[in-house]
């Protein structure tokens, strides 16, 4: 059995954590994640903090294992979120789109670990400064809102450059990326676009079936002039927002297009012109599986493949 400095880092069976969504990580597929041996995370997005409250109610009645809530520092309620989430004692807080620091005292007060996702070196040695208790390095090829560098070489530099657990995100789906991760460096991956297809996962089934029908060109990147690039499957609203920037439209009006169309997505199932968010990998994605399934099934074919690279080495 694979087992690393982050499954005694958050006290977890397995290195895999569960990205952290908007409107996709609710507290079902957190629970279900954790309960799996895993790291359940819930996506707490732009959501307010009651409603936070509620998905972290909602894992804690299924598992007592560990669990997550990403928060994105960018809310509006972000500091109502963070009051929720010590309040609430939850054990891992992973952030995204800003500087945690203003919180890490009091999250290290409850005993959380403070995991911030970022896109360069740069920000993985200003975050490591923080003293926060690892780094999530995500390559472009993850679905949402991305960075400029691939996971491939993103992932030995930040190894390289801070002395705190790097974790791999961006292009990871199974076995053979995981154990990829392992091999530059991490200590595990956070895997998010295959866990839409969790039975457990509340998106709408058309959401999760255009996940599987996805092939290996139909995530695209759209919005890179308003400088907050987003990946997500190409539909009729991608071509809407690639004519505005073909026609210099200002960024006022391509993000003033993208408003809600997440939430039309996943909740109502409108895949036509609402945001499709999904990596690269969605290609490979290609059943709904409990989250169970896709654990143990990332972890038997990592197992497998790091096999026959010793065995091709002996």
């Amino acid at each position: 059995m694979i087992k690393t400095k982050l499954c005694e880092l958050l006290g977890i069976d397995y290195p895999i954590i569960q990205g952290g969504m908007a409107w996709i990580a609710t507290g079902e597929l957190a629970a279900a994640v954790s309960k799996a041996g895993g790291l359940g995370i819930i996506g707490a997005g732009n959501a307010p903090a009651d409603i936070v409250r509620e998905e972290i109610k909602k894992v804690k009645a299924e598992t007592d294992k560990p669990f997550g809530v990403n928060v994105m520092l960018l809310s509006p309620f972000v500091d109502e979120v963070m009051e929720v989430v010590i309040e609430e004692k939850v054990p891992v807080v992973t952030t995204g789109a800003g500087n945690p620091g203003k919180y890490i005292e009091r999250l290290k007060e409850i005993g959380a670990k403070i995991i911030p996702v970022v896109p360069s070196v740069a920000l993985a040695k200003r975050m490591a400064r923080l003293d926060v208790d690892a780094i999530i390095a995500e390559g472009n090829e993850a679905g949402g809102h991305i960075g400029q560098l691939t996971t491939m070489p993103l992932i030995p530099q930040i190894v390289d450059a801070v002395d705190i657990p790097v974790i791999a995100a961006g292009g990871v789906a199974d076995g053979r990326g995981l154990a990829a991760a392992l091999s530059l460096g991490a200590v595990g991956a956070q895997i998010g676009t295959r866990f839409i297809c969790a039975q457990e996962c509340i998106a709408h089934k058309n959401y999760k079936k255009a996940v599987i029908k996805a092939k290996d060109r139909d995530a695209i990147v759209t919005a890179r002039s308003t400088g907050h690039p987003v990946r997500n499957l190409k539909n009729k609203l991608t071509r809407k927002i690639d004519k505005l920037e073909k026609e210099g439209a200002p960024k006022e009006k391509i993000e003033e297009l993208g408003i809600g169309r997440l939430q039309r997505a996943v909740i109502d199932g409108d895949v036509v012109e609402g945001t499709v968010m999904a990596g690269q990998v969605a290609g490979m994605v290609n059943k709904i599986e409990s989250a169970s399934e896709i654990i143990n099934d990332i972890m038997a074919s990592a197992e497998d493949v790091m096999k026959n690279i010793c065995q091709s080495i002996i």
